[in-house]
C-alpha cells in the first residue's frame, strides 16, 4: 500500500514511514520522495490504536497538545485498522478539541488487493462530507473503490460484516472443496463449477485453498503471505460482539468463530494464512 502511495503522490510530497518490523522499511526503502497534514495508521489492534493516537507522551494527541491547533487546518487523521467501533469513537472523541478530522478507512481486498491496488476502503464519512473529495482522491492511490458508509465508525461496522461474511465463506469454500474431491471430482473442475453456479465467490475464485486452483493464491504459496488466522479470529470475534451490541441473530457465528480459534491454536499458525489453516 505505500509502495502504490508513493509511486502516485505528486513529485514534490514527502512520505515520513514508521514500522515496527526492520524487514518492511527496508522493502519500501527508495520508494518515498512534505504531507504534513494527513496521517495514515494501520494496527493490529484497538490497544495500538489508543496508544499511537492517545499516548500522553508519544501518541499523536500529545504532539497536537504541544502545537497551536491552529497549525492544522487541514490535518488528516485516517486510521485502516480493524478494530471494535466503540474504540475508534473514543479516539475520535478525545481528538475532538483539535482542528483536525479523524475517520476510520479499514480496508477489505488482502495481500493480493494491497500490491495490485485494488483493495477497498471503507469510509467512516457520509456522502455529504466536506473532505471526501480529497480522502478519496488520496485513498484511490492504494485502491480502486473507496465507499463512504455513512458516519462515524461505520467503516469499521461495514467491515466486521464483510470479515464476518468471508469468514463464514472461507469455511464453506473449504469444506465443498474437500468433499467435492473426496467425491472424486477434480480441483479446477470444481472451481470452474462453483464460478460458473449460484455458489460463485470470491474466496473460491481468488483465494481457493486448494493448491495450484488459483496460482497467486497463499494456497500456491506454502499457504503463506495472506492474512493471518490470528487476525481472522481476531477481527471475526470482533464482528461477533458487534452483533451482541446490536442485536442482531448470527446463527453461524459461534460455529465460526470456533473453527478460527482451533486453526489459530495450531502449531504453524503463526506462519500460514487464515485460508491455508483451513484448506491445508
Amino acid at each position: 500500500m505505500v509502495a502504490n502511495l508513493a509511486r502516485k503522490l505528486m513529485p514534490d510530497s514527502r512520505l515520513y514511514i514508521h514500522d515496527v518490523m526492520a524487514q518492511a522499511m527496508e522493502d519500501i526503502e527508495g520508494l518515498c520522495v512534505s504531507v504534513p497534514d494527513v496521517i495514515l495508521t494501520m494496527l493490529p489492534e484497538g490497544a495500538h490504536v489508543k496508544s499511537v493516537y492517545l499516548d500522553p507522551e508519544t501518541g499523536i494527541i500529545a504532539s497536537l497538545s504541544r502545537t497551536s491547533t491552529r497549525a492544522f487546518p487541514n490535518k488528516l487523521l485516517i486510521d485502516s485498522s480493524t478494530i471494535d467501533t466503540a474504540t475508534n469513537l473514543h479516539v475520535k472523541e478525545r481528538l475532538s478539541p483539535f482542528t483536525t478530522s479523524f475517520y476510520d478507512a479499514p480496508v477489505s481486498g488482502g495481500v493480493i488487493g494491497a500490491i495490485n491496488a485494488t483493495i477497498a476502503f471503507f469510509l467512516g464519512s457520509s456522502a455529504s462530507d466536506a473532505n471526501l473529495a480529497r480522502l478519496t482522491t488520496l485513498l484511490q492511490t492504494m485502491g480502486n473503490k473507496v465507499i463512504p458508509c455513512g458516519g462515524p465508525s461505520l467503516g469499521l461496522a461495514a467491515k466486521l460484516s464483510n470479515n464476518y461474511l468471508s469468514g463464514i465463506i472461507t469455511i464453506a469454500c473449504s469444506e465443498a472443496m474437500d468433499m467435492g474431491m473426496r467425491a472424486g471430482i477434480d480441483a479446477d473442475v470444481l472451481a470452474s463449477v462453483f464460478a460458473a453456479g449460484t455458489a460463485q465467490n470470491t474466496i473460491c475464485d481468488v483465494f481457493n485453498p486448494v493448491p495450484g486452483v488459483c496460482p497467486k493464491a497463499p494456497s500456491s504459496d506454502g499457504y503463506t503471505g495472506g492474512f493471518r488466522v490470528q487476525l481472522m479470529k481476531k477481527d471475526f470475534g470482533l464482528a461477533m460482539d458487534m452483533a451482541r451490541r446490536v442485536g442482531a441473530r448470527n446463527a453461524l457465528g459461534a460455529s465460526g468463530l470456533g473453527v478460527y480459534t482451533a486453526a489459530s491454536e495450531a502449531e504453524d499458525s503463526g506462519k500460514r494464512s487464515w485460508v491455508g489453516l483451513l484448506g491445508g
